[in-house]
């Protein structure tokens, strides 16, 4: 039997504001934009995106789950992602090599920085 990862489905006040968000910050393509389901993707024809789907609960503690990206330049990346409108986020990391931010909707995730040779 095998098992194959489609996607990471996002709850969301406004799908579509969270999923254009996202897909800005990810240079993503989106393959469907309703009220009630925005998906993106890193190719039209390529899996493992993200589905923004509506809720009515807001957020109110820290994700159990959550993306980590690496860039080739944190500090750049960063910043970026702040001009986009993202914030920085405390989750009780302390001083660590990446940066916690979070989403429009308080989603956090994390910039890492460069891989490490082994």
């Amino acid at each position: 039997m095998a098992l194959e990862w489609e996607q990471v489905i996002v709850d969301s006040a406004d799908p579509v504001a969270l999923g254009r968000w996202w897909a800005a910050a990810l240079g993503w393509v989106v393959v469907h934009d309703a009220a009630d389901e925005y998906e993106i993707r890193p190719e039209q024809d390529r899996t493992r995106g993200l589905l923004f789907v509506p809720v009515t609960e807001g957020k109110s503690v820290k994700n159990r789950l959550h993306l980590d990206f690496r860039p080739d330049d944190q500090r750049a990346e960063v910043a970026r992602l702040l001009s986009l409108g993202a914030r920085h986020a405390d989750v009780g990391q302390g001083e660590q090599s990446w940066v916690t931010l979070a989403d429009p909707e308080g989603n956090e995730f994390c910039v890492l920085g460069a891989r490490q040779s082994p």
